[in-house]
């Protein structure tokens, strides 16, 4: 694949962004597409390595390694090296439903354990592949697809995230006819509304939801099953439904002072801001603007409150992380073809440090109390450093270091530690069984203690990838396939 001696000759580059002092001033996508020449040499250093771990898609140590959806990355590496772009596109197409989504937000575990990552940086996986399906869009290349032939076939899909939508993808050109069911003015899910617009810019999601439609699915928003539509009505009306609400459910941090206004979830901020930019970038209600900022949490959607309160005005900006800062290298623990768990800056970190001059990120700290200003507003945070270490029974605790207790200016302070599951309301309705915020539906098979109501996607597995989402989307389809017509023409995962 590629170039016999690619990846000796031809260093890594790595996405084109726009300068951080450039791109805070506005909320466009902050990477930029590589030159097809560029793109031919990076498809270049994809090795023939035998065995291709890029795309194993499997869990080690609690972390995805490879592509869950298990992408024919060496094919189309190598396809883009020869200049056959259409080619790549249609072997791009056979896993994946959405790679304008992926080739953008996706953390990409495939480049953990590419091969050339045991000793070099690894290709480029994720920006060709985005460059592969943008030029497909800029060709003209992608097209609705008709459908031949209709089964009769009725199904609902709650939820346009990429579970829904992917679902709803496959179903669709197996011939059945599909709904999906989005209690948002838009359809897209968190693509829309969870995920800001510098790193996927809105009309990428409204593009493809344009050209499902045009393919024959149906979209209704603003309509929330449970509240504007009874479970048992949609029942009554579908012949299966599928559940892919995903898990909005915010992991709260019940400590002194928490009442204090001021203090938001992650999602709750990131949405409005996101409306008020497609709503002629309209003033939200919750704004960083002016103040003294504080995220508490260590990931992605973290970064992503980082980056939006830089754009909107930030005094300053601080993230707390309850885990010790990563080392600059894997560790023994960490060997290819896990993830890399290592230091890395990410877009909002890099923006931040050219602001304040350092990385605004605090590690191994807890946020012991919210304090008000006499008007139950938010003041201030009572932090303490912790220390992470075995106790006697090898498992790792977090114990407070004595002494170390400050006190962090913030009128603005954004939860984002994660999500505890699907929103139960829904599931009262339908009786869905589930357990610790996730429905009970086995993977593979998907079906809910319900007859002929489906689960997949966080819902169901819990918060996770865009990958392993779009993996459940496409796998929940094949069930629900079989479960109306008794056999499956659709290609599992596993298969294609």
């Amino acid at each position: 694949m590629g170039k016999p001696t690619g990846f000796i000759e031809i260093n890594r580059k790595e996405a084109i962004e726009r300068e951080p002092s450039e791109r805070i001033h506005d909320m466009n996508e902050y990477k930029e597409r590589f030159s097809d020449e560029d793109m031919k040499e990076q498809g270049a250093r994809c090795m023939d390595c035998a065995t291709p771990f890029c795309h194993i898609g499997m869990d080690i140590d609690g972390a995805t390694s490879g592509c869950p959806i298990h992408n024919l990355i060496p094919e189309w590496n190598d396809l883009v090296y020869k200049g056959q772009w259409k080619e790549a596109l249609r072997r791009l197409e056979q896993t994946n439903n959405f790679p304008e989504f992926t080739g953008r937000v996706c953390p990409a575990p495939c480049e953990g354990s590419c091969t050339v990552a045991i000793n070099d940086p690894a290709v480029a996986i994720k920006n060709i592949e985005r460059a592969i399906i943008d030029k497909g869009f800029e060709k003209g290349w992608i097209k609705p697809r008709e459908v031949e032939y209709r089964t009769g076939k009725t199904v609902a899909i709650v939820g346009s995230g990429p579970a829904g939508l992917a679902a709803a993808d496959q179903l669709n050109q197996a011939g059945h006819t599909v709904t999906v069911y989005e209690r948002s003015d838009r359809a897209g899910g968190l693509l829309m509304y969870g995920i800001p617009n510098m790193k996927l810019e809105k009309d990428v999601v409204t593009r493809r939801v344009r050209l499902l439609k045009a393919e024959g699915i149906s979209f209704i928003l603003n309509t929330e099953i449970g509240k504007d539509i009874s479970a048992d009505a949609l029942r009554e009306n579908y012949d299966s439904v599928i559940l892919c609400t995903g898990s909005q459910k915010p992991r709260d941090l019940p400590i002194q002072g928490r009442q204090s206004k001021g203090i938001h979830f992650a999602m709750d901020y990131l949405t409005e801001s996101t409306e008020s930019l497609l709503n002629d970038n309209t003033e939200p209600e919750i704004t960083a603007k002016g103040k003294d900022v504080i995220v508490i949490g260590g990931g992605d959607t973290g970064a992503d409150c980082v980056a939006t309160a830089m754009r909107q005005g930030a005094k300053s900006v601080n993230q707390f992380a309850i885990n010790p800062q990563l080392p600059l290298k894997r560790t023994e623990d960490n060997l290819w073809p896990a993830f890399p768990k290592v230091y890395s800056l990410e877009y909002a970190h890099k923006e931040a440090k050219e602001v304040f001059g350092e990385d605004i990120r605090q590690h191994a700290i807890q946020t012991k109390a919210f304090i008000t200003d006499g008007q139950d507003g938010v003041q201030a945070l009572y932090t303490v450093d912790m220390e992470k270490q075995k106790n006697d029974k090898g498992l790792f605790v977090y114990d407070e270091k004595k002494g170390t207790e400050e006190v962090w200016p913030a009128q603005l302070v954004i939860i984002a530690i994660g999500f505890e599951g699907t929103e139960s309301p829904l599931l009262d309705q339908f009786g869905i069984s589930s357990t610790k915020g996730r429905i009970d539906a086995e993977y593979g098979d998907f079906s809910t203690n319900i007859e002929g109501v489906f689960a997949a996607g966080d819902a169901r597995r819990g918060q996770s990838l865009i990958v392993w989402a779009i993996n459940e989307g496409r796998e929940v389809a094949c069930s629900v396939d079989e479960y109306l017509q008794g056999v499956t023409s659709l290609p599992t995962v596993q298969t294609v």
